[in-house]
């Protein structure tokens, strides 16, 4: 069952209005959101093309716009621009994540609105930050490729992206990071700011462990399929009935406990084999006799063990399984939202909720992801507009 986190939340009474699609500006917005803020998702009166994304698109939008507002307003008239202007009037901040020139066209870029409102905090989520590459389209894959992680995720000669929209979750990770700071500086300044977060700074942060390798040893990182391990066992193993599971054994204490669990006195006792260090050097012939040795116990009993002795380990797991993870489950960290578009809106399905607790609780689910245009009476009402000019600015139907 979710609980909701203690109120109010950290960032309750603040009013975020975002012009965001795809997964690194909602991720953002989704954040803020969360964690309490009021969070306005401005759409075309279409609405976001997200919402019909099919394939590996299908979760994004509901994932990335819980805890949202839907207004839909076409910014392309002069009424639609002129009561986007008023929300923005009464926002603390604005959110976007569309290029440069379009936000310019409408006039909705930083320039135009901080004099509008000099407290406003603007962030733009972008695929490089100003410099060299900054006219460039640029996609996960795309500074993946450029950035070291395809690289160090692939074989040799066979880069391989994350199996995840890992730059455009923690680019918005790292937007809504600067937007807190914007907010604390304004405590001070009364002033608001442009915040920029970027898909290629992001990869470039997310491997500069490697980048730091070379930097100190100058020896380049080889690619993670490849690589030297620190660890004289840290592998997947094959093990019976074709299961495979993770084992891990990284330090001296664990190897005397490793050695003991399984019975495996001559591999304790051998002379090679003293430190990590030395069974890092061993692995050529160490880790084969391992695998053979384990390879008639089923995945569960492994599992069992190393549990029991306090040893790291992991099953191999599917995504869709972690919807019936037990701890997961026990500890709420999956919670029902309705859906908004598709085949199955109206229906309930679990989300993963933010990864952290405050005062021992996960921030929860205070809204559904919208419905397009689902929120355009209550607030176009707020700013003044009757009921035959909302339903104007709404659109036909």
């Amino acid at each position: 069952m979710t609980t909701s986190a203690p109120n109010p939340l950290p960032y309750a009474g603040i009013r975020v209005v975002e012009f965001t699609h795809m997964v690194m500006g909602p991720t953002c917005g989704m954040v803020l959101g969360d964690l309490g803020a009021e969070v306005i998702k401005v759409e075309p009166l279409k609405g976001d093309n997200t919402r019909r994304l099919l394939g590996s698109g299908a979760g994004f939008f509901p994932l990335f716009n819980r805890n949202k507002k839907s207004l839909a307003l076409d910014l392309h008239t002069p009424e639609g621009k002129e009561a986007v202007l008023k929300l923005i009037a009464t926002a603390d901040v604005v959110s976007e994540n569309f290029k440069t020139e379009t936000m310019q066209k409408l006039g909705l870029d930083y320039e135009s609105l901080k004099k509008l409102n000099p407290r406003l905090i603007y962030v733009s989520h972008k695929g490089f930050l100003p410099g060299p590459y900054d006219h460039r389209t640029a996609l996960d894959e795309v500074v993946q490729m450029m950035g070291g992680l395809a690289y160090m995720t692939g074989r040799p000669g066979d880069p391989l992206r994350a199996g995840s929209s890992v730059n455009d979750i923690m680019g918005g990770l790292f937007g809504a990071i600067g937007v807190m700071a914007a907010l604390k500086a304004r405590e001070t300044t009364g002033l608001g700011q442009k915040v920029e977060s970027a898909l290629f700074e992001n990869n470039v942060f997310l491997v500069a462990q490697h980048m730091m390798q070379f930097a100190v040893t100058g020896q380049p990182a080889a690619p993670m399929p490849e690589r030297i391990s620190s660890w004289g066992i840290y592998d997947v193993f094959s093990v019976k009935d074709g299961e495979q599971i993770f084992l891990a054994v990284v330090s001296d204490t664990q190897w005397d406990i490793f050695c003991k669990a399984f019975g495996f006195d001559d591999l304790k006792a051998d002379p090679r084999l003293p430190s990590n260090n030395h069974r890092v050097r061993e692995r050529a012939w160490l880790v084969p006799e391992l695998r053979q040795r384990l390879a008639g116990r089923s995945a569960a009993e492994l599992a069992e063990v190393f549990e029991r002795e306090g040893l790291p380990f992991a099953p191999i797991t599917r995504p869709h399984d972690l919807l019936e993870d037990p701890h997961l489950n026990a500890t709420g960290g999956l919670a029902p939202i309705t859906l908004p578009d598709g085949e199955r809106a109206g229906q309930t399905a679990p989300t993963v909720l933010f990864p952290l607790t405050l005062d021992g609780q996960r921030p929860g689910v205070r809204l559904s992801p919208p419905r397009l245009g689902e929120h355009n009476a209550e607030l176009l009402g707020a700013l003044g507009y009757s009921e035959a000019q909302v339903a104007q600015l709404s659109g036909p139907g």
